[in-house]
């Protein structure tokens, strides 16, 4: 009904299309808009839609204390958890586009919209992005100690024997943790239940306290558990071996082929945001990226410092959210059944 009154109003004459044009150079207008000269005058929320203690807050937290003294203002990490991200994203979406609500997500931001069709926003339309952060050398597969499998060869074989009896944990549909459960399932042709969280903090803690059997964890929240023994690794997603676990294959080395992974952390504004908000927060970012101590952090724990300029990280949401509605094809609606 709405598109046939808008074809009812547009029948006068050229008054429709004058009409638009006026309202494109509105906009146009309004976004060439200069940034004002008390930006930021208070406290800047970024918005992180997933529980407290995942690798977003590790994130999150590395760049905020560079911020809050290069920007003269405090930083609220704020998080959101529920949906695979997509709670604290439409909280994002739906707020003014003037520069203190920020959205630092996941890859989930350009793949969840694939996995799960009650997603309310779009990725692409109802965001206006900034900058690629960091990006990780892949997930770890990780199982409680008392799973009995000590390389991915011997878990396959235990799935197989036990179908649908294992479980992994995940931070939600869309998410990495789920994608590469979920890849690795299809491949192997084997039964293995989800059981989702609101993050991976506490998808960890129910893994620890053996409530369930694995999880494809981000590096920079597993390190010590491997470490100290707490959990078992078994491989690496991406397709070469980490340095702080040289003696953890990749999923490659342990028969998946093509299976090549790895996570990435961007920064969002709201639709609308200005041009020269949009650069006054990219290079804001992109300076405290350069940091020297927040760069060997963010070695320490298995992530690369990027700060990817915002037209390249706009290409780079667009490619990324068609290939992961074409892996949805592949893997997603059978993880459904």
């Amino acid at each position: 009904m709405r598109f046939a009154r808008t074809r009812r109003a547009c029948r006068a004459g050229g008054a429709c299309l004058a009409g638009a044009a006026l309202a494109v150079a509105a906009a146009a207008a309004l976004s060439a808009q200069p940034l004002p000269a008390d930006y930021p005058n208070k406290p800047i929320r970024i918005v992180v839609p997933f529980a407290p203690g995942g690798p977003v807050d590790v994130v999150g937290r590395l760049i905020m204390q560079r911020l809050t003294v290069s920007m003269g203002q405090p930083f609220v990490l704020d998080n959101r958890g529920g949906g695979g991200s997509a709670l604290g994203a439409e909280i994002v979406a739906k707020s003014p586009a003037d520069g203190y609500n920020w959205l630092l997500n996941t890859g989930s931001q350009t793949s969840i919209a694939a996995f799960n069709e009650n997603v309310t926003f779009d990725a692409i339309r109802d965001f206006t992005p900034v900058t690629m952060a960091a990006r990780n050398f892949g997930q770890v597969l990780i199982v409680h100690p008392g799973v009995a499998a000590k390389t991915v060869q011997e878990l396959i074989a235990l799935a197989k024997a036990r179908p649908g009896k294992l479980n992994y944990a995940s931070a939600g549909i869309g998410n990495i943790t789920y994608i590469a459960a979920e890849m690795m399932k299809v491949a192997a042709g084997v039964q293995i239940l989800d059981i989702q969280y609101k993050g991976t903090g506490p998808a960890t803690g129910d893994l620890l306290g053996g409530h369930v059997d694995m999880l494809f964890s981000p590096t920079q929240t597993s390190l010590q558990l491997i470490q100290t023994g707490r959990v078992r690794a078994l491989a690496m997603t991406g397709s070469t071996r980490w340095k702080m676990l040289p003696e953890v294959p990749t999923m490659q080395e342990a028969g998946f082929k093509d299976y090549d992974l790895v996570g990435w952390f961007g920064l969002w504004l709201p639709a609308g945001a200005s041009p020269a908000l949009v650069k006054r927060i990219y290079d804001e970012t992109a300076r405290a990226l350069t940091d020297a101590e927040l760069r060997q952090r963010f070695d320490d724990v298995g992530l690369e410092a990027v700060g990817m300029p915002t037209g390249a990280f706009a290409k780079f949401c667009a490619r990324d959210a068609a290939a992961m509605r074409e892996l949805a094809r592949k893997i997603g609606y059978a993880a459904r059944q």
